[in-house]
């Protein structure tokens, strides 16, 4: 055996070492059996684990919080497309961008852009009305989290509860076999959410249906037109797209499915 394999043999036998000393102290710390017990000690760098609330010094109520924050924080963006505007904006600019035959014009990204702004500058009074009432209060200690979260709950569900359908919430409730509300805030959340985005999804579609119309009537045109003059081989699309484009424009589209988007959730 050379020199060159007696070093790296020795090299070896060292990382071994130090790596079977450094899982001796991970197991030590997770059992609570100190580190002198298994190895003696080096000045090689240890790595301890440590499970709180075994000692009864801190409740395990705290680590579930915690577990909680991160599950809500995990579900944050299906939260903001449920219970907020942003189902019926998006959904409407993405039937317009359809009806249009833009393909990829505007992309996805400046679509859910403005998606996510719309919804915001829609959702905005309810937000400062959660500000007021939940958020600073409590930030001042002037109330314990459970009744901040109760009171920031009531304009959101005084928001889904003003663009819901009755047909829709009726249907939720006696599926769940839920007793008639006497009152706004006895309807649960859970048979209101879906009841909320089922009504969401239908006037979406109904805004969608209007804005397709005078296109259709567009593609229809140029495709009689074709016909007539015996150019079948020719795609309609490549002919209709420049009149879409132009009608578009002159009639100030975006800002008369902007401001429609808006108004619809007056």
């Amino acid at each position: 055996m050379n020199g060159s394999t007696k070093n790296m043999y020795a090299r070896m036998s060292r990382f071994s070492g130090r790596l079977g000393f450094l899982c001796f102290g991970v197991i030590g710390g997770v059992m609570g059996q100190p580190l002198s017990a298994l190895a003696q000690p080096t000045n090689d760098p240890i790595i301890s684990l440590q499970v709180s609330g075994l000692d009864a010094t801190e409740p395990w109520t705290f680590g579930l919080r915690i577990l909680f924050m991160l599950t809500v924080l995990t579900l944050a963006p299906a939260l903001l497309m449920l219970v907020t505007s942003f189902t019926r904006v998006v959904i409407v600019l993405g039937l317009l961008r359809q009806a249009l035959g833009t393909l990829q014009a505007p992309p996805n990204q400046v679509m859910i852009g403005l998606a996510l702004f719309l919804t915001l500058f829609i959702m905005m009074p309810v937000w400062e009305k959660i500000q007021t009432e939940a958020l600073n209060p409590f930030l001042d200690n002037q109330m314990t989290q459970e009744v901040a979260m109760q009171r920031a709950i009531e304009p959101i569900r005084e928001f889904m509860l003003k663009q819901v359908r009755e047909k829709d919430l009726s249907l939720f409730m006696s599926m769940g076999k839920i007793p008639d509300p006497q009152t706004a805030k006895d309807v649960p959340l859970h048979a209101l959410v879906p009841a909320f985005v089922t009504s969401e999804l239908r006037t979406a579609f109904q805004i969608g249906f209007l804005i397709y119309v005078p296109f259709l009537v567009i593609d229809m045109i140029v495709a009689s037109t074709l016909m007539s003059m015996g150019m079948m081989m020719l795609p309609p699309i490549m002919i209709s797209l420049p009149f879409k484009l132009v009608l578009f424009v002159l009639a100030d589209g975006w800002f008369l499915v902007v401001g429609s988007l808006m108004n619809s959730f007056q």
